[in-house]
Order: C-alpha cells, then structure tokens, then sequence
C-alpha cells in the first residue's frame, strides 16, 4: 500500500474508533483524540483528573478497540518495583524461572504513579524509555506497540511523591481532564444506570498500529516547519536569548530538545489523522500545550497573579 493511501487508511480508521469509543465514552473528545495521537506518535501520555471522570474505563474502552492487552496497575505507597515488573522464582526442577509482571502488555494504565515512592516509578520509566526490562541482569523486550498510560489526582496531596521533572519529560503528552457539560453528565446517567450494556469491538489490530506508526515517521516535514517548532520550545526558556519576555517573567524552566521532537512526531499524526500529507505550523499548535504543559515550571509570581500554563504557552504562539 502507498503511503498516500496508507493515509487515507488511517483517517477512516481514526473516524470509526472515534464512533466506536463514544458508545461507552461520553464527551471527552479532546481527551479521547491526545490519547489516540499519543499511541500512533509511539509516545506515551499523562492524564491529570478527579477521581470519578472514568480514566480507567475510557483507557480500557480504547484498549479494546484497538485490538491490544490491556493492564492495570494500581500503584500505592508499598508498591515494590517486582510487583510491576514480574519476579524470578525457583520451579520444580530448582532453577530459576521469570514470572512476567503487569508492565508486559500493549497498553498499560499506571493509576495514580504519584502515591508510589520514586523507586518504584522508576522501574516503570526504564520500560518507556527503552521498551525492555531488567531484572537479575537479564533484558527481556517488551510487546510492541508499548504504551503507558499514568493517572494522576491532582487534589489529595497527602502521601504522594510527585514525578520528578526528568521523569514527566518521558509523557509526550499531558492531558487534563475537566468535569462533563450538564448535558453529558445527564448522557452518563442515563446510559450508567439503566439495565443496556453497550460493547466495542476491536477495529485494529497491533500490527496495524506498528503500521500506523512507521508510516507518520515516515511523513515528510518542511524545514520552516520544523524551525517553527524548535523556535516555539526555545522561547520557553528563560534567560536564554530566544526567551520571550512572558518566559523571562513567569517560568522557572522551560522545555528541552525531547519536547521539541515531539511537537514534530505530534504534528505530523495530527495532520495524518485529518488526511494531511505533511504537517503545517498549525499541526504545532493543535499539540503545542499537551506537549510543553508538563514541561514548562511556573515561578511563584505566576502562581501569585493566577497566570495558567495554557494562557503562557498560547501567548508563545
């Protein structure tokens, strides 16, 4: 199959998982399309949100529709890294054999990684970043497509050990999750408390995923517009000289060459995504604050004056 075909193959593939997600997911479009950009950019992305917005069900619902393994993991405070990655234990014969923890699944649902210490979080942070495992000196590769959802609760601090900033770098995305309109928290009633239980039904396959993958490495992209993005990331740093004046004010640290990489891998599966054969500034700025939010540290007088994230990185554009 041509890539120009391959493309137009994706484009009517995205439109009907959107139309399946939505039989159980109501709303939460922008949530839903970050979540999907993430998986066939090959990124992996970080959802902030109450308790109760149906993380798990929406993570497990695209799990399902797209054909691959899906796993969740609860992490708590006593959370050992062997709980995730799996154990060697002696069999019958004494020898050592390896039991496969959680991690070893196409799509993964960290809940809650910030109730865990930092030496548990790490041992899921070597799978992102290198899609194998370690354990007793042994590597073992993981299932590709890899994916790694983490939920975090941004209002009960208590007993939480936030993800250091070297570690948030490793999401390509940060998406937030707001509470559902009137309207479609009257949808979610009604569907979540009659006797009807809608189903999806898997419309890809991991393969295709793979697929789906190489071919937005694959797309072309113009030099203005991989300036546009590097330029964007520069100026969230302060004190260096592409710096803008709202960054020199208000941010503490800006983003590094990782968010510039993908801003470009972003842009390139939203314009996919739309039928585009390559990306164009505006791709950019359609992934530009699920992109940089995470990455970009606020000072306290932007918290003093209630200056979002989002209003600075907009201001960038």
């Amino acid at each position: 199959m041509s890539d120009v075909a391959a493309i137009k193959n994706l484009v009517e593939k995205h439109k009907i998982l959107k139309a399946e997600i939505s039989k159980i997911i109501v709303g939460q479009d922008k949530v839903i399309d970050e979540i999907l950009l993430s998986i066939f950019s090959g990124g992996h992305a970080l959802l902030i949100g109450v308790p109760g917005l149906a993380k798990t069900l929406m993570v497990n619902t695209i799990a399902t529709t797209l054909g691959l393994d899906f796993k969740r993991i609860q992490f708590t405070p006593d959370l050992m890294p062997s709980d995730i990655l799996g154990s060697e234990i002696l069999d019958e014969s004494r020898k050592f054999k390896f039991i496969k923890g959680p991690i070893f699944s196409n799509i993964v649902l960290a809940d809650e990684i910030n109730r865990t210490p930092p030496k548990t979080q790490a041992a899921l942070l070597e799978a992102m970043q290198e899609r194998v495992v370690t354990v007793a000196g042994e590597r073992y590769p993981l299932s590709l497509p890899y994916f790694v959802l983490a939920t975090q609760n941004p209002i009960e601090q208590e007993g939480t050990y936030p993800l250091p900033e070297a570690q948030l770098d490793r999401f390509m995305f940060s998406i937030n999750l707001d509470y559902p309109s009137f309207q479609e928290e009257v949808d979610v009633v009604k569907a979540t408390t009659s006797a009807a239980k809608p189903t999806v039904n898997a419309l890809l396959n991991a393969q295709e995923i793979i697929d789906f993958q190489q071919l937005v490495r694959r797309i072309p992209v113009a030099d203005n517009v991989i300036e546009y993005a590097v330029n964007l990331v520069s100026k969230t740093r302060p004190k260096t000289e592409k710096a803008a004046q709202i960054v020199n004010d208000y941010i503490d640290w800006g983003a590094g060459p990782r968010a510039s990489q993908n801003l470009i891998l972003g842009a390139k599966t939203h314009a996919a995504v739309h039928g585009k054969f390559s990306p164009d500034i505006e791709d950019v700025q359609k992934v530009a604050t699920g992109i940089l939010r995470h990455r970009m540290i606020k000072n306290y007088k932007a918290e003093a004056e209630g200056l979002s994230i989002e209003d600075i990185i907009k201001s960038l554009f």
